[in-house]
């Protein structure tokens, strides 16, 4: 975890204070448990809770007898122990340790997962607002980098707005699949744990009892889980690299926004680089890179073996911490995003109608002409335009075998930009419903 890329709510879910709350919870939920069952005496159970949900664990002290203990959870335990008193003997009866760690991990995933969400509808705001701005503000689409035909910024924002709400939907899914339980015992087998403790511990921390947990829930949960902060990361960097292009020099098409005060270039006084979303571009490979171990993870030996352990203490609050950052960097730079409508409309007449080739193309095919004949004969009027700084539609209108097959009047139709942008409205349906 980097403080400079980390938000306060996402750490604290993985501090060791947090942490050992969430441990105590769990034994103690499953001292309830073992109480009603008879295991236990309730008075056991209440005093479990009385004290050691009023204490504030002390951290150096777990670290200190985890030195001679070499294992956490017992020095957990043993702390706790100091707390609780006698009645301490009755907790973690018939639970390993994995009970304890991967609930807890569960827990802490799911809340991430909360947070993460909330960030996912921020930044959805942010995009659908921009989109119905600039709805109308034409600009040219491009493919392969290249002018290809007229669009409208709304367009552009209203794909990222539909593509972040299937990554919202993902996570959904994924916090569900994340957010099971497991108090089952060496093995998973509950020989000296009724799975009813289970049931109970899962329902007092929002979770759902894993099936077969074999000692340790499946990583494949987890596996598809840091896969889904890697897609959401991906569709991060799509849009940032998207404004990093239009924000060239030569493009000027949009702009992170500037504060004053701020400074470039500590050599060139002139410069306003894209640092926000050139920032987010290599946070989004972080994060990625985080799906993979997770992936590995998953082939662990026989019941349980701990090679998924030193992983998951770190891919679990770095990918975690690293994307909620990312989506609320992201969401400043859409809120805050200076848009050029002159630009994009100066861009767009750059090559002198170029961009309305294809319905050029169209109109001579429609008219009786081959296609391989239609193609030849708008491509080399469009090559005077590249070569020779040409008026598209004046090269046309002087071109006689595009005249013998297209009147004037319907090639200049041909070059209005309001055909374009005539199924606008038919997207934003798509995407944003009927308001």
């Amino acid at each position: 975890m980097v403080p400079r890329y980390s938000r306060p709510d996402m750490v604290a879910i993985w501090s060791p204070e947090t942490k050992f709350r969430i441990w105590f919870e769990i034994e103690a939920h499953a001292c309830d448990a073992l109480a009603k069952l008879g295991v236990i005496p309730e008075s056991a159970a209440k005093t479990i809770w009385a004290k050691g949900g009023a204490a504030t664990f002390d951290v150096e002290r777990i670290d200190e007898i985890e030195r001679e203990t070499k294992h956490d959870v017992i020095a957990f335990l043993t702390h706790l122990a100091e707390i609780v008193g006698p009645d301490a003997r009755f907790v973690h009866q018939g639970m390993t340790s994995s009970d304890v760690l991967d609930t807890c991990f569960s827990v802490q995933l799911a809340r991430a997962s909360d947070i993460l969400l909330a960030d996912m509808d921020a930044l959805l705001d942010a995009l659908k607002k921009r989109a119905f701005e600039h709805k109308e503000t034409i600009t040219i689409g491009r493919s392969h980098g290249i002018h290809a035909e007229p669009t409208t910024f709304g367009v552009k924002l209203a794909q990222a707005y539909a593509e972040f709400s299937r990554c919202r939907d993902r996570l959904v899914n994924a916090r569900e699949e994340i957010a099971t339980c497991a108090i089952s015992g060496a093995v998973g087998t509950f020989a000296n744990i009724d799975p009813t403790v289970e049931e109970h511990v899962a329902d007092a921390l929002g979770l759902k009892p894993e099936p077969v947990s074999t000692q340790v829930i499946p990583r494949d949960r987890h596996a598809m889980y840091f896969a889904t902060l890697g897609v959401i990361a991906s569709s991060v960097e799509r849009l940032a690299t998207e404004i990093r292009h239009l924000q060239r020099t030569e493009v000027l098409e949009v702009e992170e926004y500037f504060s004053p005060g701020q400074k470039g270039s500590s050599a060139m006084p002139h410069k306003r680089n894209p640092v926000l979303t050139e920032n987010l571009t290599g946070l989004a490979r972080m994060v990625r890179s985080f799906a993979m171990p997770a992936m590995e993870n998953v082939a662990l030996w026989h019941e349980r073996d701990i090679s998924h352990s030193s992983v998951e203490r770190m891919i679990g609050p770095d990918a975690t911490i690293t994307l909620d950052f990312a989506l609320a960097r992201l969401t400043g730079v859409i809120e805050k995003l200076v848009v050029y409508p002159d630009n994009m409309m100066t861009n767009l007449n750059k090559f002198r109608g170029l961009v309305h080739s294809q319905r050029v193309l169209l109109a001579l095919t429609q008219a009786g002409v081959s296609r391989e004949d239609a193609y030849r004969l708008v491509q080399r009027n469009a090559m005077k335009v590249w070569n020779e700084g040409k008026d598209f539609l004046e090269e046309l209108l002087g071109d006689a075998e595009v005249c013998a097959a297209l009147s004037e009047d319907t090639l200049r139709e041909k070059f209005d930009l309001g055909y374009h942008t005539k199924h606008v409205d038919t997207t934003f349906k798509r995407v944003f419903g009927e308001s």
